[in-house]
């Protein structure tokens, strides 16, 4: 808990606890919705709702995963007030550098054209299956696997168990796997090839 002087006013009591924090809501909004403008309102939302319970905020004693915990759940009523899911490739969501600093850290001994194509194939394939997941199930892996954050990290913002956050990044993972393959498969099921 942070022992701020009460003698400050409201406002700058209110600014003193939430500016250190900044930074990385705003991340964390950014990876929840994929948007910058978006990102921006979710963070100014939650920060406009926060306000009138200065007192509460005070008392809190790690404001960091308290304040994303109450992120994360702005994020989700809006998204359920919007009814539709957000769709958008993971190539807008990581800058197009980021992207090609990932590719060429790629390894490739035989830089054939079977590589090149398997390499030119991936990164939209796994645009479009990531799009495809349910919104929480991209956040996870996102969190988890891009981000880096940890199982108890993600638990305490979520606001579930440790181990439910672990069976569900396993399940994400295998599912992206699935869809992946399927995505990658030059011949589908029925052993056709489609034109």
């Amino acid at each position: 808990m942070t022992l701020i002087p009460f003698r400050l006013s409201k406002a700058k009591r209110f600014e003193h606890l939430v500016e250190p924090h900044l930074d990385s809501l705003y991340r964390f909004a950014y990876r929840l919705t994929g948007v910058q403008h978006d990102a921006e309102d979710l963070v100014q939302d939650v920060l406009v709702k926060l306000y009138p319970r200065l007192a509460e905020l005070e008392g809190v004693d790690k404001p960091r995963p308290w304040l994303k915990r109450v992120l994360y759940r702005q994020f989700v009523d809006q998204f359920r007030r919007r009814g539709r899911q957000i769709d958008r490739p993971v190539s807008e969501l990581v800058d197009a550098e980021s992207q090609i600093d990932w590719l060429d850290s790629l390894e490739s001994d035989a830089a054939g054209p079977q590589a090149i194509f398997e390499q030119n194939r991936l990164g939209p394939a796994l645009d479009r299956v990531l799009s495809s997941l349910p919104p929480d199930q991209r956040t996870l892996l996102l969190l988890h696997d891009v981000d880096g954050w940890r199982h108890d990290e993600i638990a305490l913002v979520l606001d579930i168990p440790v181990g439910t956050v672990k069976s569900r990044l396993h399940r994400c993972r295998g599912q992206l796997r699935k869809k992946l393959q399927r995505e990658l498969e030059p011949i589908p099921p029925s052993g056709r090839v489609e034109v």
